[in-house]
């Protein structure tokens, strides 16, 4: 496992000097938004041809997020049939449309951080959950301010009038702080740390999760299903839910626009997601994987 180093204060680095000349990637895995989406969190255009040729490379592409399956299906449609992809911050795993690892909330737990989250809006915190099932998300706070937030991340969405009887498979519980989530969500959810993962996973949301998940296993369980090793992996990130997925990978990128312990566990810091960064390196770990195949191409006769 790669350990911390010194990129957390190092400047972006070229593609040609942050890629390998040796280069053989043969699974991409990246975190969406502040890492590959742009700054109205959209999909750069440029990633499109680069998929088509990747694929024709043999190279699989996964997009690893916080966001539910639903939403990553909708988001690569015409990939989606075979892209795999890591959902939930790796409490949900597919590939192929079929499910290949998943871990669930117990539902004490599920009721448990719903009644300290409603105490907590009880006592003046600006705070909304989302109950992340299989099937759905719910939610149970339904003005727009916090609408609009949920709506982002989750097309399958129900709005409920109590999220704890939701009848699904909850992989994961979703906080959206109006505020500074350290200061008010963090510190009340400390006794759920212990037996459960509990991470800071963007600007204004918090994850409750399984013990043991996050996107670094989700990786290795794809590792294993695809038979491919660390060493012929490249992974993107920006945010501390990326840390252990950056961890399984040997060619690990943050952007620029990363948190700096998110830039301590990267090989590269590349340029943020507001200027292209991973579409940068993704067009050059594929001038590298061409360049070695024109190499060793037999000469024409």
């Amino acid at each position: 496992m790669s350990q911390p180093n010194d990129t957390a204060t190092a400047g972006p680095q070229d593609p040609e000097q942050a890629v390998p000349a040796d280069a053989d990637v043969r699974l991409v895995v990246a975190d969406l938004d502040g890492t590959l989406l742009d700054a109205d969190s959209r999909i750069p255009p440029a990633l499109w041809p680069l998929l088509d040729r990747m694929r024709a490379h043999g190279i699989v592409f996964v997009p690893a997020s916080g966001r539910q399956y639903a939403t990553l299906r909708a988001m690569f449609e015409r990939f989606a049939h075979t892209m795999p992809f890591i959902a939930e911050n790796g409490g949900y795993v597919v590939r192929d449309g079929h499910e290949i690892d998943s871990t669930t909330l117990e539902p004490d737990v599920v009721a448990a951080v719903v009644a300290r989250v409603r105490e907590l809006v009880r006592h003046g915190a600006d705070l909304g959950i989302v109950v992340c099932g299989k099937n759905s998300a719910y939610v149970e706070r339904h003005d727009e301010a916090f609408m609009a937030q949920a709506r982002i991340y989750y097309v399958a969405l129900a709005e409920v009038d109590d999220v704890v009887t939701a009848d699904d498979e909850i992989v994961k519980l979703a906080i959206y702080d109006f505020g500074h989530p350290e200061r008010t969500t963090m510190p009340h959810l400390a006794e759920f740390e212990g037996s459960h993962r509990v991470v800071l996973s963007g600007k204004h949301w918090v994850d409750v999760m399984p013990a043991g998940v996050n996107k670094g296993l989700a990786v290795a369980s794809l590792q294993r299903e695809l038979g491919i090793g660390r060493e012929q992996t490249a992974a993107f990130g920006d945010y501390l839910n990326d840390v252990e997925m950056l961890d399984a990978a040997d060619l690990s990128f943050a952007v620029a626009n990363a948190h700096p312990q998110v830039k301590s566990h990267a090989r590269a810091v590349i340029a943020a997601n507001t200027d292209g960064g991973v579409i940068a390196i993704l067009t050059r770990l594929l001038e590298v994987r061409e360049q070695r195949r024109e190499a060793v191409r037999p000469a024409q006769p």
